[in-house]
Formats: C-alpha cells, sequence, structure tokens
C-alpha cells in the first residue's frame, strides 16, 4: 500500500525512492531527526486497504480503552497510549521482564481521499481496529473553452 505511510518516510540519496530501512535509517540520521519514534515501546500495527477505505490494527493487549487516544488532524493519525504495570508482584523478584510498560504514540499520514469525520475505532481482545472510508471518487468534468 502506497497511500498511507509512516511520517518520518522520505526521499533518499539523490531523491530516488528509499527502498530499505537502512536508507530510511540513515536519511533521517542525516537529516538530524529521529527514525523511531519517541516512545517506550511502539505496538504493532498492519494496515489494510481496499475500495472502501483503510483498515488499521493495533495490538495493545493489557491497555484499557480509557488509556488510548486517537486524534485525526491535518492528515495525520495519531495514536496515543499507555500501559501501566501492575504493582502487585512489588515484593517478588524478576528473573525476566519482556513486557513493554510505559507510554506510546504513533503517528501516520492518511491519504487525501478519506473521510476524516468518519473515523471509527474500536478495542476487542488487546486489539484496536481503526477503520476509516475513503471518499466517493468524483469523476472529471470536461469544461468547454468559451
Amino acid at each position: 500500500m502506497t497511500t498511507l505511510m509512516p511520517i518520518l518516510r522520505g526521499n533518499g540519496l539523490f531523491g530516488l525512492p528509499m527502498n530499505t530501512a537502512f536508507d530510511r535509517f540513515v536519511e533521517e540520521f542525516a537529516k538530524g531527526t529521529p527514525f523511531i519514534e519517541k516512545s517506550e515501546w511502539l505496538p504493532s500495527i498492519d494496515i489494510t486497504e481496499d475500495d472502501k477505505g483503510v483498515l488499521l490494527r493495533v495490538e495493545v493487549p493489557g491497555i484499557e480503552k480509557k488509556d488510548i487516544d486517537i486524534t485525526a488532524s491535518g492528515g495525520l493519525l495519531t495514536i496515543k497510549g499507555e500501559k501501566k504495570k501492575d504493582l502487585e508482584e512489588k515484593d517478588a523478584c524478576s528473573h525476566r521482564v519482556e513486557t513493554h510498560y510505559g507510554s506510546f504514540q504513533r503517528t501516520l499520514r492518511l491519504p487525501d481521499e478519506v473521510e476524516f469525520d468518519k473515523i471509527n475505532a474500536s478495542y476487542k481482545d488487546g486489539v484496536l481496529r481503526i477503520t476509516i472510508p475513503k471518499v466517493a471518487k468524483a469523476e472529471p468534468k470536461k469544461i468547454e473553452v468559451k
């Protein structure tokens, strides 16, 4: 899919499209901007698109829906949230901790042909589903020169 892309994507050396994550990393490092969005952790996002719209599936297990904030503005969709750590184990000694806690923020550029007023989000079983319908395409109009 080419219409929905991370906000930090740009062009590579000599204006050619970048093909690899390494190329993007080098480009962003050279510009002095971070390649990775600033967060303690980043949830995985699957993006699919069809004629009707765009669907984002964001994996945010262990987060309550009240701790998720979604905003759409200026062609950007921002998803923020926080996964809070359980304090029940304060006296326990951890041998391994692989679970990520803390806040996150993901910002994606939306295609021009989406309906911002009709974005819908639902949350079930640790998966946030954001549906973004597309605007019906207007047919080109022939304009007569007088």
